[in-house]
């Protein structure tokens, strides 16, 4: 997939833990582990060597200590070959990405909709939607961006406060469901090519690659069904020669 992203002309990719959902059935992103983010961006680093690769960082694995963050985020960055990577970020996170950004680690602070702190935040909602929200979000984005974040991510606020991020900072802003004032723009890719059940509001619909799917394993279980596979067409042969010799050794191991 990430080849095909790469020809297809996609800039950049952001390999994100809702591959926990979208590929391991979890219910939310917080089961995915560093180990199998590692691995998938190392994945998807080897299909698009030429893209900008963002890796996300695990809930769980910069939060304990800074030494924590340096020691996942290092790991990340030598074992994967990302190119920069992306935190759920709080005001307290500030220190830890100015600290980052003196080793030359690029960081990205992901705001608004942080799905790792669903258990807080009530839920997949909105956020920014008050006038009060609106100003924090803004307000942290300029905090964030001056402690050294390379960009902000923002996700699912209303396009008046994307703008305004825009407007109040000199970095460039990723929108996921944050409207076109945005520098550039961040979906899950399942979501878009329908493979999921629920397509969030801001994903365009770009294709339907699920009923393909869909008729083509069905299509396998009528052949095995019916007896039409696996046929001759499907085995592979044994030399004429070789075929007799065999039988004519079953022969004298039967007897």
């Amino acid at each position: 997939m990430a080849r095909l992203m790469q020809e297809a002309g996609v800039p950049a990719l952001l390999v994100g833990d809702s591959a926990a959902s979208v590929i391991l059935g979890h219910d939310s992103t917080l089961p995915a582990t560093l180990d199998f983010m590692i691995e998938l961006t190392a994945a998807v680093r080897r299909g698009a060597p030429r893209c900008l690769l963002i890796a996300d960082m695990p809930f769980a694995s910069y939060h304990a200590s800074a030494a924590q963050a340096f020691k996942s985020i290092a790991r990340m960055v030598q074992l994967s070959g990302c190119d920069c990577v992306k935190i759920e970020a709080a005001a307290s996170h500030a220190s830890l990405i100015g600290r980052l950004a003196d080793a030359g680690v690029a960081v990205i602070a992901h705001l608004g909709l942080r799905p790792q702190a669903i258990g807080i935040l009530g839920g997949y909602k909105a956020r920014g939607r008050t006038a009060a929200e609106a100003e924090q979000i803004v307000a942290l984005a300029v905090r964030l961006a001056r402690a050294g974040s390379t960009a902000i991510l923002l996700e699912a606020v209303p396009p008046e406060v994307s703008a305004a991020v825009v407007d109040a900072i000199s970095v460039p802003v990723i929108g996921c469901g944050a409207g076109p004032a945005c520098h550039a723009h961040v979906f899950v890719t399942h979501d878009a090519l329908g493979l999921t059940d629920h397509r969030p509001k801001f994903v365009p619909p770009l294709g339907d690659i699920a009923s393909p799917l869909l008729a083509c394993f069905r299509e396998y279980v009528r052949m095995v069904n019916s007896g039409q596979y696996p046929s001759a067409e499907y085995s592979y042969e044994m030399p004429v020669e070789e075929k007799r010799a065999f039988e004519a050794n079953r022969v004298k191991t039967a007897k």
